[in-house]
């Protein structure tokens, strides 16, 4: 890793309390797409609508050229062509990716980076390799602490450039869900997903499934990179190390009824009876309940779960709603897990804006 000057790659900071957003992350937000909220009708989001984080360029790897290296503290280093990869034995889940900062730009004080209202996830069905075997493969050696995941994305980040690269303990990278996947809902990586080869580390955020993999690296010695230690981070004061970023915190979305107004967004509702849908969806434990507020939060009712899926996956939801009363409304989910864990109602503020789950809410005006 290389630092650069302050000036091509300003440090991170947080946005003046009256300061708009800047045109570096209206650029971000044009690289970087959320997903339209009304594909929350779906089990399978398509590859072009689920949400994308890139954070430096796309790469555009030549699939007959591109090979995967597995070395570091092992017996055996391997390398595998794409052909090699495909050979293997795959596996198949369908997975909840959500965006670490997902929900950032409602956050106050804001901090400057990619503007996430509340649209960054996705579901995919993804089918790949098992990790696990490739490290046995290779054979992992005694005294071995943690794996790296190294991308062919290249850029600067806070004055640092790097490649993305991300570490996780070795035992968490033996562990079974786990796996290196080449296709997405049936279909090889498109390129902004990570073609030919990216990581998925199922319940955890998006931060963790590199893509565009060329490289895993066993190392004898806990990893220090950037993307661990730096960023993604639970920090409240400069200079703080905080905790790390790992698992989905328990979110519910609403898919927006009605039509919107193409500026605001604002839904227009008729009065009488509309079925509200969404889904909702945890990295700690199933979402067992899901509770729904027409007042802005000032009461709750249960929501109808929909059928248990696959342990990774968004559950979905609906509760029917006699809207009777003309005028302004704000509608609201929130999800409770297996394990207990509730959704917020408010922020639970940090500086990077990192796994804040607190509650949509979607304005909507019904109209007699």
């Amino acid at each position: 890793m290389t630092t650069i000057d302050e000036e091509t790659s300003p440090r991170s900071r947080l946005a003046d309390p009256d300061e708009a957003i800047s045109f570096d992350e209206l650029r971000l937000a044009t690289r970087n797409h959320g997903m339209p909220l009304e594909m929350l009708d779906l089990d399978l989001t398509p590859p072009g609508l689920h949400y994308v984080l890139v954070h430096y360029d796309i790469p555009l790897l030549d699939p007959t050229t591109w090979r995967l290296a597995v070395d570091g503290h092992v017996e055996r280093p391997v390398s595998l062509d794409l052909g090699e990869v495909l050979a293997l034995p795959t596996v198949s889940h369908r997975v909840t990716l959500e965006c670490a900062g997902n929900g950032r730009a409602r956050t106050t004080p804001r901090p400057i980076s990619q503007p996430w209202l509340d649209e960054a996830v996705g579901t995919a069905e993804w089918a790949g390799v098992p990790l696990a075997a490739l490290l046995e493969r290779a054979g992992v050696k005694q005294g071995a602490v943690d794996v790296v995941f190294t991308g062919a994305d290249h850029g600067v980040e806070r004055g640092v450039e790097q490649d993305y690269q991300r570490g996780l303990p070795l035992g968490q990278a033996l562990s079974e869900p786990l796996f290196l996947a080449h296709t997405m809902n049936g279909q090889p990586l498109p390129p902004q997903h990570g073609a030919p080869l990216r990581l998925v580390v199922p319940g955890w955020y998006g931060m963790a499934h590199v893509k565009w993999l060329t490289r895993i690296t066993v190392l004898d010695r806990p990893f220090d990179g950037f993307q661990n230690e730096t960023a993604y981070r639970i920090t409240h004061q400069p200079g703080e190390q905080g905790e790390p970023v790992t698992c989905i915190q328990p979110r519910a979305m609403l898919r927006p009824p009605g039509f919107p107004d193409f500026q605001t967004r604002t839904r227009v509702v008729d009065v009488g009876t509309h079925r509200l849908t969404g889904r909702a969806w945890s990295g700690l434990a199933p979402i067992e309940r899901v509770e729904v507020s027409v007042d802005g939060g000032s009461t709750w009712v249960d929501a109808d779960l929909g059928p248990l899926g696959g342990p990774y996956e968004w559950r979905a939801w609906s509760w029917s709603w006699q809207a009777d009363t003309p005028g302004r409304h704000e509608l609201s989910a929130r999800a409770t897990d297996a394990a207990g864990n509730t959704q917020p109602l408010e922020q639970h503020w940090n500086r990077q804006a990192m796994a804040n789950n607190h509650v949509q809410r979607v304005p909507v005006v019904v109209r007699q």
